[in-house]
C-alpha cells in the first residue's frame, strides 16, 4: 500500500517542479551596484597598465570628470549610473563610456559619445594614421537594458563583447 501511495506522490512532484518558472527573475540593481558592474565590466577587459593609465571615472568628485564630461557632452544629471575611462590626451584613440541614462536622457547620451567619436576621428584623419584606425572601428550600441556602451580602443570588438556578457551577466 505504501509503495502504491509513493508511486503517484512522486509523479505528482516531478510535474508540479514542471510547472514552475524556469527563468529566475532578475533583480533590478541599484545605481550603485550599477556602477560597481560597469567599472569591473571595464577593468576586467582590460590589462592592468590601461587600468592604472586610464581609470574608470564614476563619480562627478574624480579628478578628470569635468574634463571627460565635456569631451563627451554629458553632465551628472544625464547619467544615472556609470564608468567611463577615456584618454584625455589627444595622441590616442582610446574610450570607454558604460552609461545607464537618465530618464529621458538617452538621446543626449548617445549623441554625445556619437560626436566623440566623430571628433577623434577627425582629429586623427590627417596625422596619426594607426589611432585614426582605432577611432574608425569604434562601437556604440544600446543594450537591451538601456545601457548605453561605447568603445574605443585596439580589438574593440572583443573588449566590447567582453564588457557587454559581463553586464548581461550581472543585470
Amino acid at each position: 500500500m505504501r509503495k502504491q501511495l509513493m508511486i503517484p506522490l512522486a509523479l505528482l512532484m516531478l510535474v508540479m517542479a514542471g510547472c514552475g518558472d524556469k527563468q529566475e527573475e532578475k533583480k533590478e540593481l541599484t545605481a550603485e551596484e550599477r556602477t560597481v558592474l560597469y567599472q569591473s565590466a571595464i577593468e576586467n577587459a582590460r590589462d592592468a597598465e590601461m587600468n592604472e593609465a586610464v581609470p574608470a571615472i564614476t563619480s562627478e568628485e574624480a579628478d578628470l570628470a569635468p574634463a571627460i564630461f565635456g569631451l563627451i557632452g554629458v553632465t551628472e544629471e544625464d547619467m544615472q549610473a556609470y564608468a567611463i575611462a577615456i584618454s584625455p590626451v589627444n595622441i590616442k584613440a582610446y574610450g570607454i563610456a558604460v552609461i545607464l541614462p537618465a530618464e529621458g536622457r538617452e538621446a543626449v547620451v548617445v549623441d554625445g559619445l556619437q560626436a566623440f567619436i566623430d571628433r577623434q576621428k577627425s582629429n586623427f584623419q590627417t596625422y596619426l594614421a594607426d589611432q585614426y584606425a582605432i577611432a574608425e572601428k569604434a562601437r556604440l550600441e544600446t543594450l537591451e537594458d538601456g545601457t548605453v556602451l561605447m568603445v574605443m580602443c585596439e580589438d574593440s570588438d572583443q573588449v566590447l563583447d567582453t564588457i557587454k556578457t559581463a553586464i548581461e551577466a550581472g543585470t
